[in-house]
């Protein structure tokens, strides 16, 4: 078993940063990638980023990229997801999730809710215009 715990999150204004944590306990080992997830309401949850163990693979939704940076220390077990130029629209409760992955996972694999075997309980971001 995998316990993943958000922290980070907060109000903030346009044009804001935060920067959210995911603090990984447990079973972590090699080979564990993480993802971030958003789902703001009444809408579905949806990808933002993900990361390999490594560190080497990296993958952004369109609608982050550039503004937000995905990273790790996994001496720490925990997986950092920095927000810049905060919109609006990025307004939701935030979660990471990690799955772990037989080889060099793909921008599909990691993207896809039904990938992840293990999921935080969320941080909330709000974004005031």
């Amino acid at each position: 078993q995998v316990q993943l715990v958000e922290s980070g999150g907060g109000l903030v204004q346009a044009g804001e940063s935060l920067r959210l944590s995911c603090a990984a306990s447990g079973r972590t080992r090699s080979n564990y990638g993480t993802g971030w997830f958003r789902q703001a309401p009444g809408q579905e949850r949806e990808f933002v980023a993900g990361i390999s163990w490594s560190g080497s693979t990296i993958y952004y939704a369109d609608s982050v990229k550039g503004r937000f940076t995905i990273s790790r220390d996994n001496a720490k077990n925990t997986v950092y997801l920095q927000m810049n130029a905060l919109k609006p629209e990025d307004t939701a409760v935030y979660y990471c999730a990690a799955a772990l992955f037989r080889g060099q996972a793909t921008a599909q694999a990691m993207g896809a809710i039904p990938t992840y075997n293990y999921w935080g309980q969320g941080t909330q971001v709000t974004v005031s215009s």
